[in-house]
């Protein structure tokens, strides 16, 4: 396929010395020498000039840069919401060296002349790497297949293909779409929802929805469209992404169609890995956060928060690899958006400066996770999911400098006005954060340091 390396951001390759870290959090600190954007040296008191960065570590844990294949920039139409370079910010604070931007734009990015601009957008700012993906369909209205040809091809090289917010409904559109797919070696993300299942839906079918009187959004919805697009990337012989999986159900379908070697893989976010319905109660609930109130709609996104045993089926299924990775769906909104009718409300959150935080406290410290297993689900196999060659990557000498530097025994605690995105609908409105992202860079650049952006 044609198109941009991973390494396509115009932020320029540094040199920088990292003092006593802790590589996937193992053995005695070492120090990292960085040259020229990639690992130069490996060991205890490297020697340095005397003009080179130097980050202190102070026995922090060094991971290879995450990778989020789904994000919401907002931009082009909404930049009132977030901008290519708040939602930048926002990802290298969270540890984050490279990022999807979502095609439900306005305009739709449904062709090369907006993918590309986004793609160069991000490069301007260079504090993560940048990714538009295209849209399967026309204005995202599931009629007429995009030109994904086009958008493969351009400067942006586009790999990664979905009408995230909606649902390719029809499986023959769907069909053609994976057997386009296929001949362009890129990837189609599909948003699991049988749209006839979920007329007027708020909330996740169950008994939460009734006792609140709102309109439930059954399990079938998602399942449906997992084993529908499962068996036609099979007949396809194509690949398919199944974006924010969130129901037991899902796991057992995922399971089931990777033991038949279908090219099936699977993104959960950390909101569905710690949050359940029970939030909607408001204050007093399970997982409720302070102040909470019953119908708070900081608490709706698309597919529904949905219950206990649908929670523990995804950590379970993360950490077994059925579910391949994290991803943060970060969506941003303004506060009318928000502050209004539960069913009227835009479903979303923001997840890129607390997803790393949420994955320590449901999956290393239940003991579901390593560090070495974040590494593999927020990191490795995203990138290879999505095709990265300088993502993802050991932490080696001769290898790209993505890196993260985490600390694990320090907390803070979330204000959604003190966020890098220019909106504030966080659920984990001053709830405490079991770690900190300490630094993250970018090709041997550092993007972000001690809370702040450095460019």
């Amino acid at each position: 396929m044609t198109g941009p390396s991973s390494a396509a951001g115009s932020v320029a390759t540094g040199s920088v010395l990292i003092r006593s870290v802790r590589p996937y959090g193992e053995g005695d600190p070492v120090d990292v020498l960085v040259t020229d954007g990639e690992i130069a040296e490996i060991g205890t008191s490297i020697d340095a000039p005397d003009d080179i960065e130097v980050v202190d570590g102070a026995g922090a844990i060094v991971l290879p840069g995450f990778v989020d294949m789904h994000t919401h920039l907002r931009e082009p139409g909404r930049e009132d919401t977030e901008t290519i370079r708040s939602g930048s910010a926002a990802a290298a604070l969270g540890g984050y060296t490279a990022v999807f931007a979502m095609a439900n734009t306005a305009p739709v990015a449904d062709n090369s002349t907006v993918t590309d601009n986004v793609w160069r957008s991000g490069r301007e700012v260079g504090l993560v790497d940048v990714y538009p993906v295209g849209a399967v369909t026309v204005g995202l209205e599931g009629k007429q297949l995009a030109e994904m040809g086009m958008m493969a091809s351009g400067a942006a090289g586009v790999r990664m293909f979905s009408d995230d917010g909606k649902c390719v409904s029809d499986p023959l559109l769907m069909r053609r779409a994976l057997e386009y797919a296929k001949g362009l070696g890129v990837l189609i993300a599909q948003h699991a929802e049988e749209p006839r299942l979920t007329v007027g839906a708020v909330a996740h079918e169950g008994p939460t929805a009734a006792r609140l009187g709102l309109a439930g959004w059954p399990r079938a919805a998602e399942e449906s469209i997992v084993v529908r697009d499962a068996l036609l990337a099979r007949d396809a012989g194509a690949r398919v992404h199944i974006c924010h999986a969130s129901t037991e159900g899902t796991v057992a379908l995922l399971r089931w169609a990777k033991e038949q070697g279908i090219a099936v893989t699977a993104e959960v976010t950390p909101h569905h890995l710690l949050l359940d319905d029970s939030r909607l109660l408001g204050s007093g609930s399970e997982a409720s956060g302070p102040g909470l109130g019953a119908y708070d709609a900081i608490n709706k996104v698309n597919p529904p928060l949905r219950e206990e045993r649908d929670k523990v089926a995804l950590r379970q299924a993360l950490a077994d690899g059925i579910v391949d990775c994290v991803a943060t769906d970060h969506a941003p909104h303004a506060a009318q958006e928000k502050c209004c009718e539960f069913a009227q409300a835009k479903p979303g959150m923001l997840g890129l400066q607390t997803a790393l935080p949420i994955i320590v406290e449901t999956m290393v410290a239940p003991g579901l996770l390593d560090w070495r297993g974040v590494a593999r689900v927020m990191s490795e196999r995203p990138a290879q999911i999505v095709g990265l060659t300088d993502q993802g990557r050991p932490i080696a000498v001769g290898e790209p400098a993505n890196l993260t530097l985490v600390d694990p025994e320090t907390s803070w605690v979330v204000h959604g006005r003190e966020l890098a995105s220019l909106s504030d609908n966080t659920p984990y409105e001053s709830m405490s954060m079991p770690a900190t992202v300490v630094a993250t860079l970018l090709r041997g650049v550092v993007t972000a340091r001690d809370g702040e952006v450095t460019r």
